[in-house]
């Protein structure tokens, strides 16, 4: 299998990264003119994970993605379905814990992490409402997610530019540094049929969480978008909130 079709059959997409999981990491800092680094980091920021809590990196592939949180000491699970992809990141770093996973079925107790982040990921779900779904089943109550997801250029002239770059630009870089640039195309093609920014704060809301909010990255080429699952930080308000009014109607009383 050359290259995964847009139905995204994770079998296929997952053959696909086994492929060309050795150089994975290379090409995107090429095609991406070095800008992965400064995304991961923003998304970093944005999880504000801190020592003691644990943090699930879905579509971690090769864990350039969960090295942050490793080094600075936080227990992160770097979960994919790519084992071609797991393998190399075993190599390279042993101290973290990578799992062979799907993220429309994670193999991970309810309420297990205090933050859940997927990157550049959850637009290769074959069902990415359902992996939303499971994010928010194995995130605890008032934990959070953090999605950082190809989108769309917010400026007309630059959305052309970037549409010309996916299309064109890209497969053929790709073809002279990558061992499958099929693979490519089929990226520039995903991203191109991907929800925008709006569409995706929506489905996000729609699965169950709260708070969602996002940032551009990049003129919209990337949105990091940021939500909570609802909990005891709610409970919390709601009886804050009662015993408030009940103190105002005695006073009036």
């Amino acid at each position: 299998m050359n290259r995964a079709s847009l139905d995204k059959r994770p079998d296929e997409v997952a053959a696909m990264f086994d492929e060309v999981a050795p150089k994975y990491d290379v090409v995107n800092d090429v095609l991406s003119m070095g800008q992965t680094r400064r995304w991961r980091r923003i998304v970093v920021d944005a999880v504000g994970a801190e020592r003691g809590q644990r943090v699930l990196d879905l579509a971690a592939g090769t864990g350039t993605s969960s090295e942050p949180y490793a080094d600075a000491g936080i227990h992160v699970v770097a979960c994919d379905f790519s084992l071609g992809m797991l393998q190399v990141g075993k190599r390279r770093r042993p101290d973290i814990d990578f799992v062979a996973g799907d993220a429309t079925s994670l193999p991970f107790a309810d309420n297990s992490f205090d933050a859940v982040t997927i990157s550049f990921g959850l637009r290769n779900v074959n069902e990415p409402r359902k992996a939303l779904q499971e994010m928010l089943r194995v995130t605890k109550p008032g934990g959070r997610l953090v999605i950082a997801e190809f989108s769309s250029p917010t400026l007309p002239v630059w959305r052309t530019m970037y549409t010309e770059y996916l299309m064109r630009m890209l497969p053929a870089i790709a073809s002279k540094i990558s061992s499958n640039p099929d693979s490519y195309i089929y990226l520039a093609e995903s991203i191109r049929a991907w929800p925008n920014q709006n569409e995706l704060a929506q489905w996000i809301a729609e699965e169950g969480w709260q708070d969602v909010a996002y940032r551009n990255l990049t003129g919209g080429i990337v949105a990091v978008h940021r939500a909570r699952k609802p909990g005891r930080t709610d409970a919390a308000n709601a009886d804050a909130q009662t015993a408030l009014r009940r103190r105002g109607t005695r006073a009036a009383l």
